[in-house]
C-alpha cells in the first residue's frame, strides 16, 4: 500500500520580495531582487487575547549547496517539507511556534557559504544587516537575538556555525547539520578528480608525446580552462555529478581565497598541471576552517542559548570526523553544546531537525 502524505496541520506561506543593497553589482552577477519565503504558525493568525499582537521567535533555514529557500517548501512525495515538519511539531506540542524564514542564496557557483566574498558576494551582510531587520520590519517577530536563531545542513550548517561564531550579535541559537569541518578530510582529497574534470577544458587539447613539464606548468596557468569549464556548465541543462564536484570546490575557492587580481576572483589551492600543493593559498582555506575558529571566537558560541551539532557516521564526505574535532574543542573551550551521532550517511537527513528545531525553538521562546 502507498504511504500517505502527511496532513498538513496549519500554518500560512508567504512570499516576500527584497531588494539588496549589498548584493547590487556582485562579481558573479547574480540578481539582487530575491524573493523569499517566510511561514508562520497558526497561531499566527489566532484570535483572542494572545491573538494577533503576538510576536514570535524567528529561526532562518541555511541550505546546503545547490540548495535555495523556497527547495525547502516545495511538495516533497512520501515526506515532509519544512513548514509541514515545523507545523507537526508544533500540533503535537514537541515545539513552540515560530516563523521560519527561507532565503534565497543561491550564485552561479551553485551556492555559497554565507560569509562575505568578494569573487561571490555579501551574503553575510546579507544575512544580517538586510534580511534580519526586513522580516522583523514585515513580520511580527521577537526583533531581538535572544530569540532568533539559524539552522543548516551541509553548507548551511557551516554557514549556521560560522553566523554563531562571528555574529553572535544577531543569532541567539545554531543548529549545524553535518556542516563543513576539517578541510583536510573534506576538500583536499576532492582536488584530484577536480583536476582531472578541468583538464578537459584545457586548449590546446594534450596530445601523446614527451612533456617538458615546467612549461606546461606555466601554460596550464593561463590556458583558461577554469573559464572554459564555467562557461560549459553555465551553458548545460543537466551536469555531471563530477561537474557539480568540480563547481563545488571552485565555489569553495570563490569563498575561501578571493583575490580581485586572479582570473575570475580567486585563486586555486593547487597547481592546474602538477596538482602540487600550494601551501600559502590552502593557509587561506584553513583559516575559514570551524575546527581552528573555535578558539578566536569563543566567548561569542559561549553567549548562545542553543548550540546543535550532529553528523552522520557514514558521512560520505567524511565531516564526521571534522565535526567530532569541532565538538572536541568546543567542550576544551567550555561552550556549551549538544553534540549527536546517528547511523546514516549526508543525505535525505531532514528527519534530524526533529530533533534540532524543538531545541532551538525552546531555548528561544520567550
Amino acid at each position: 500500500m502507498a504511504r500517505k502524505r502527511p496532513v498538513p496541520r496549519g500554518g500560512r506561506l508567504l512570499e516576500l520580495e527584497h531588494e539588496s543593497r549589498v548584493l547590487k553589482d556582485n562579481a558573479l552577477g547574480d540578481p539582487h531582487v530575491r524573493r523569499l519565503h517566510v511561514w508562520v504558525p497558526p497561531q499566527y493568525d489566532a484570535g483572542g487575547s494572545r491573538g494577533r499582537g503576538r510576536r514570535f521567535p524567528v529561526l532562518f533555514d541555511l541550505v546546503g549547496y545547490t540548495g535555495a529557500g523556497f527547495s525547502h517548501t516545495n511538495w516533497r512525495a512520501f515526506d515532509e517539507n519544512l513548514p509541514e515538519r515545523a507545523a507537526r511539531l508544533i500540533a503535537g506540542r514537541k515545539m513552540p511556534p515560530v516563523i521560519l524564514v527561507f532565503p534565497d542564496c543561491f550564485t552561479a557557483l551553485g551556492g555559497n557559504q554565507y560569509v562575505n566574498s568578494p569573487a561571490i558576494g555579501r551574503y553575510a551582510d546579507y544575512l544580517v544587516r538586510e534580511l534580519v531587520p526586513f522580516v522583523d520590519r514585515e513580520l511580527r517577530t521577537l526583533p531581538s537575538r535572544e530569540h532568533r536563531g539559524c539552522f543548516g545542513k551541509s553548507s548551511g550548517g557551516y554557514g549556521a556555525i560560522l553566523h554563531g561564531m562571528k555574529y553572535a550579535g544577531t543569532w541567539g541559537g545554531v543548529a549545524n547539520h553535518s556542516g563543513d569541518a576539517y578541510f583536510e578530510f573534506v576538500y583536499r582529497c576532492e582536488w584530484p578528480a577536480v583536476l582531472d574534470v578541468l583538464a578537459r577544458h584545457a586548449r590546446p587539447r594534450r596530445s601523446p608525446g614527451a612533456v617538458d613539464v615546467p612549461k606546461a606548468r606555466r601554460a596550464a596557468a593561463r590556458d583558461g580552462r577554469v573559464g572554459r569549464f564555467l562557461e560549459h556548465v553555465w551553458a548545460k541543462q543537466r551536469l555531471t555529478g563530477a561537474e557539480i564536484n568540480a563547481l563545488m570546490l571552485l565555489c569553495m575557492a570563490a569563498t575561501y581565497d578571493p583575490d580581485p587580481r586572479a582570473e575570475h576572483g580567486f585563486q586555486l589551492p593547487v597547481d592546474l598541471e602538477t596538482g602540487e600543493w600550494r601551501p600559502d593559498r590552502w593557509r587561506r582555506w584553513l583559516a575559514h576552517d570551524p575546527v581552528r575558529l573555535v578558539a578566536r571566537h569563543r566567548k561569542n558560541l559561549a553567549s548562545l542559548r542553543a548550540l546543535w551539532i550532529d553528523c552522520g557516521w557514514r558521512d560520505q564526505y567524511r565531516i564526521h570526523y571534522g565535526t567530532r574535532l569541532l565538538s572536541e574543542q568546543l567542550r576544551r573551550h567550555r561552550v556549551r553544546h549538544v553534540y549527536e551521532e546517528f547511523d546514516d550517511d549526508h543525505s535525505a537527513i531532514d528527519y534530524r531537525m526533529d530533533r534540532s528545531l524543538p531545541f532551538l525553538a525552546r531555548a528561544l521562546a520567550p
